[in-house]
């Protein structure tokens, strides 16, 4: 970053009391934006992900450390302090920290921190000012709120795994944690209106932010389609239940993905196919009506995709604009030049790894006054506690 370069969370202290994805995911994403967001972290143990490998991250002698690729991906820009906040000390410490902190992300079981004196009731006449955020598996209130929420069991339960998978398959998750993830942007934007808000009025406020809610809200046009005319929907595996042809179809040496997203784009596709009667037959010419004959349609389009290669039939859609892609293994993601060019994967120079550097996911905000910086790699254990208290505790507003 040079010298001059702003950015949009300067100022900002982030008390970050979160581990494993959701919490540390929003936490990060302040601290891509400038936030300085301290980690406070289990002595000995430190966060849970730190050990869900493999793979590992080697030292500069080459041996494998305690630090997993897991752990790598939510919680750079941040500093890592050791505190058992079980401890009488510990507790003394969170508040000499707390009363510098501006944004405090938490992710325990509803109720698990009153117990240390540390629950959002327990602290806000104490600072009114705080932003408190709670991450929780199903949120403060409701039969559930005492639950402890796992991502596996919220995407069940929030109904995406019944989107998901094959029509005669087995449920099928997202091949990551992506309830976690959303839960942790949506408590980022939650916490920025927050700060907002603070602005306006000098007020802090609870946020309380939760998986299953989350899972739900991200259902989208699922949910709605479902909201709409009450039908439970059908798994269509790689299919659109709005649009047809939309999924992945064989070729002759590799699957591709045909995004048809309306007739005109039909209609090009059937030339180009050499199908061209197809976008005439009334079974066909509307999207409506290829939703309602899909199963056919689809046999059709796979069998005249299959005459062709990938590759032959990536240049000749997207010469007449019909939108469409390969499927691309993560060796490819990340040789495609179009990924290069956007710079999604990130080097960041680390001290402890081996050669000096780990390559990490880059934050996909592009801002042209502040963008995302990188100012520190994924910390370990405890390794900023001195300068964390030099610098906090020495412009603390109470002690």
């Amino acid at each position: 970053m040079s010298a001059d370069q702003l950015t949009a969370l300067a100022g900002i202290k982030v008390l970050d009391l979160s581990r494993i994805l959701a919490g540390p995911t929003a936490a990060q994403l302040l601290g891509d934006l400038g936030a300085d967001v301290v980690k406070v972290e289990k002595p000995l143990e430190g966060d849970d992900t730190r050990k869900w490998g493999p793979p590992y991250v080697a030292d500069r002698s080459g041996e494998k450390t305690d630090e997993s690729a897991y752990y790598l991906c939510a919680n750079r820009n941040k500093r890592s302090i050791a505190i058992d906040i079980t401890s009488a000390s510990g507790q003394k410490r969170v508040h000499q920290l707390m009363a510098h902190t501006d944004v405090l992300i938490e992710n325990y079981k509803v109720g698990g921190l009153s117990k240390y004196g540390l629950a959002y009731d327990q602290i806000k006449d104490r600072y009114p000012d705080l932003i408190y955020c709670s991450v929780t598996g199903f949120g403060q209130t409701g039969p559930y709120a005492a639950r402890p929420g796992y991502d596996f069991l919220i995407q069940g339960m929030g109904g995406i795994m019944s989107l998901t998978g094959e029509p005669q398959g087995t449920p099928m998750k997202v091949g990551v944690g992506i309830a976690d993830v959303m839960t942790g942007m949506y408590a980022a934007v939650g916490i920025l209106a927050a700060l907002r808000h603070r602005e306006q009025t000098g007020q802090g406020q609870h946020i309380d932010i939760a998986l299953l809610d989350t899972q739900i809200a991200w259902l989208v046009n699922g949910g709605t389609n479902y909201l709409t005319d009450r039908k439970r929907p059908e798994r269509l595996g790689n299919g659109h239940p709005n649009i047809v042809p939309y999924q992945v179809f064989s070729t002759a040496d590799a699957p591709m993905i045909l995004a048809v997203g309306n007739d005109a784009q039909f209609r090009r596709f059937c030339q180009v196919a050499g199908e061209a009667s197809l976008a005439s037959d009334e079974r066909y010419a509307t999207n409506i009506m290829r939703v309602r004959h899909r199963i056919e349609l689809c046999r059709l389009v796979d069998n005249a995709l299959r005459k062709r290669t990938r590759s032959h039939w990536l240049q000749t859609l997207e010469a007449a604009n019909v939108p469409c892609g390969p499927v691309n293994s993560l060796e490819e993601v990340f040789a495609d030049p179009q990924v290069i060019a956007r710079g999604a994967q990130l080097t960041m120079p680390c001290e402890w790894a081996a050669g000096g550097q780990i390559s990490l996911l880059a934050n996909p905000l592009k801002m042209s006054a502040t963008p995302p910086t990188y100012n520190r790699p994924p910390p370990r254990l405890n390794e900023h506690e001195a300068e964390v208290l030099a610098d906090w505790l020495k412009t603390c507003k109470t002690t």
